[in-house]
């Protein structure tokens, strides 16, 4: 008997059909014997509905209240996956996240996780329950609700199966694993029976929409086996994320390609070149809560520097305005501006620790096709660039094909 934690993402319960679907599979699974959790997310495009909804009365809605409002399209899910594996004759007992005690801080919107109070649920799963638990949200100290920002539901099955020493979580989507590049822009895209955390942490974060990043730290750091499977699909073993040391056999060179159409870069341009200058301009950006990605520095001849970073497309107007009312007359920058037609493009693959001359094959690739590079971030295993967003679709597949990643 092994305690599993299945996830399962919007288009998994987007009708009640669907949800029927799911209480079957854990029905099929609790009849094996295991003690199941189920994490759901809300019904397809529901969040985008209530953000809407929210938009029309406030333009900017004030971030405690859009998670109040936000948090409910869980709560439907949780309450009709109960009432669907109650039909199959099963115990069945919902939770929000509040009711758990998911202890979040208090970044409304974008909350992380602290901890988890697993007692109830331990108590459940041992009485024979299936426990139904709403993803996305938690609760901080002061008993606000909060949600974990997009994707969240990821974070909190793996949370979830890290709290409760789960033998496996479980992630079902509308994919049935993880794919070199997305098979919707690259029909030749193959599915990878394994991929190391490293690289789907790179994926996730370089673009890939399969997992969201902050349930692959939590898996990596908290040793949680993660298996990526179609809630569509009957059989299948999907995509196992495990530790490269797992894996005994040769590493390709490269894995997998991803890209990310949701950034936007903003230069500061003619900044004095002093110690603290980037403090200056970023300092004030972490402050709003607004994440930064990638970073360039140039120095000119004229003893000034020209400072480029990227944050989430939805976040740059804010940036700008931080900058421009808090910054650029403080620091004596000459010009501010911002681009969001962008688009970034990343190889990543853990052989690339072996293997010299993938960097300058990559910009030999894209050099071919036309297509300039506006900035450039590596590690050790990654190299991402960003580009105009017209060449995006022209770039996935070129590169595809020149790191040999298409179906045997």
């Amino acid at each position: 008997m092994a305690l599993i934690v299945q996830k399962y993402g919007g288009t998994s319960v987007a009708n009640p059909e669907r949800i029927r679907n799911l209480a079957r599979r854990v029905a099929r699974y609790k009849a094996m014997g295991h003690q199941i959790v189920v994490v759901v997310s809300a019904m397809s495009g529901e969040t985008n509905r209530l953000l809407s909804l929210a938009k029309e009365i406030m333009p900017e809605p004030d971030p405690r209240e859009l998670d109040v409002m936000l948090s409910t399209g869980e709560q439907v899910t949780i309450s009709m996956t109960a009432l669907a594996l109650m039909e199959l004759g099963l115990k069945a007992k919902s939770y929000t996240g509040a009711q758990v005690k998911i202890l979040t801080d208090d970044a409304f919107t974008k909350a992380r996780i602290l901890s988890i109070d697993d007692n109830n649920i331990r108590q459940d799963l041992n009485d024979g329950y299936v426990v139904v638990v709403a993803g996305f949200q938690g609760v901080d100290a002061k008993g606000n609700i909060t949600t974990l920002g997009r994707g969240g539901s990821d974070t909190t099955g793996v949370a979830l199966a890290a709290a409760l020493k789960a033998d496996e979580c479980q992630i079902y989507t509308d994919v049935d694993g993880v794919y070199t590049t997305d098979p919707r822009l690259v029909p030749e895209a193959r599915r990878l029976s394994k991929i190391t955390f490293e690289e789907m942490l790179e994926l996730a974060s370089q673009g890939s929409k399969v997992l969201q990043i902050r349930s692959v730290e939590f898996a990596g750091k908290y040793k949680v086996k993660l298996r990526v499977l179609s809630s569509f699909e009957e059989e299948g073993d999907g995509t196992l994320i495990t530790f490269e040391e797992e894996n005994n056999m040769e590493q390709p060179v490269i894995s997998g390609i991803a890209f990310n159409r949701d950034e936007a870069k903003i230069t500061v341009l003619g900044v004095p070149d002093k110690p603290g200058i980037a403090y200056q301009i970023l300092g004030p950006i972490a402050e709003a809560n607004v994440d930064v990605d990638m970073i360039i520095q140039n120095t000119g001849a004229d003893g000034t520097t020209d400072f480029t970073f990227t944050v989430h497309k939805n976040e740059m107007n804010k940036a700008l305005s931080i900058l421009r009312d808090k910054v650029q007359g403080h620091i004596g920058a000459r010009e501010i501006s911002g681009d969001d037609k962008i688009a970034k493009v990343s190889i990543v693959g853990v052989g690339m620790r072996s293997h010299v001359g993938i960097a300058s094959k990559m910009f030999r690739i894209l050099a071919e096709e036309g297509i300039n590079i506006q900035m450039i971030s590596t590690s050790e295993i990654k190299i991402a660039v960003v580009i105009d967003e017209k060449y995006l679709e022209l770039a996935v597949r070129v590169l595809h094909k020149a790191f040999e990643l298409e179906q045997a």
